[in-house]
Parts: C-alpha cells; structure tokens; sequence
C-alpha cells in the first residue's frame, strides 16, 4: 500500500476510530467496536470489550470502517486475540473507555484484544472539483477520477 494512503487511512482512524468488527466463518453480525491506537504498534489495533462479547472468542475476524467525513473507507482482515500484557491493557485505559465498564478497569468481565492486521483495502474518496461537477450535472466518473484504491498492509 503506498504512504499516502496509509497516512490518510490511520489519520481518519485516529479522528473517527469506530469501526465495524466481525468473526469470520459465524453467523453474527458485526458491531461497532472503538479502535484503541498505538503510533509504535504496526498493523495492530485494540478493542476492549467485555468477556461475553460476540468477538470475545477471537479468531480471524474483518472489520469495516467509513470516515466521519466518508472520505476514507476500509476493509481489514487480520487474527483477534487476547491481549495478555497488562501494561498494554493500562495504556490504552481511558475515561471513555470506563465509561462502558461499571466495574472499572479491574472487572474481570473486562478483556482487551488485539487485532492483527494481515490485508486491507483501502479507497480514499477524492473527487476534486471535475468531479463534484459530474456528480452535479449526471456526468460519468472514470475511477480513476474518483479517488485512490490500494491494498496491502495498512
């Protein structure tokens, strides 16, 4: 995936970290899981979410996100697993965080996964202003007009 993508993907992130999470190979649905992140980790991010959660179990899983403004859009594949590292679980701890979880951070139902990233695609939405003309007047977009697609690791 070249830079620019990446950058523009994970800065979205950043701003709007609600992302669309499910295990593959169930019958559940996805739900909005809030991505915790890290600048150090690559290809990983983390949800915390509580022991009897739908995706608690782990395993290969796929998570969908959309921007705030719908400018970025991505389709993420990688491994769930539960983190382990308490110091990983502490870092990540928040008051927004707390606010799902009644019994604070030392609740036992409290768990925090990892989400190993192995593929993404990626579309960034761009249309400058040929573009929203076309959009206005009914004219044909080329995809080539539309923005930037690219796939690989994020």
């Amino acid at each position: 995936m070249d830079k620019d993508t990446r950058s523009q993907f994970w800065k979205a992130l950043e701003h709007s970290p609600y992302m669309m999470v499910r295990l593959e190979g169930t019958n559940s649905h996805a739900e909005p899981m809030t991505a915790q992140l890290d600048r150090d980790a690559h290809h990983a991010i983390w949800f915390y979410c509580a022991r009897s959660n739908r995706v608690a179990q782990g395993g290969r899983a796929m998570a969908q996100y959309a921007s705030k403004g719908h400018d970025v859009f991505a389709c993420i594949a990688g491994t769930l697993t539960e983190e382990t590292d308490r110091a990983i679980f502490d870092k990540h701890w928040s008051n927004p965080v707390e606010a799902w979880f009644a019994g604070g951070k030392d609740d036992p139902d409290v768990m925090i996964l990892r989400f190993d990233i192995d593929d993404a695609e990626v579309w960034v939405a761009d249309l400058g202003m040929t573009g929203k003309f076309k959009l206005l007047t009914g004219s044909q977009i080329r995809s080539e007009e539309a923005g930037k697609h690219a796939v690989g690791l994020v």
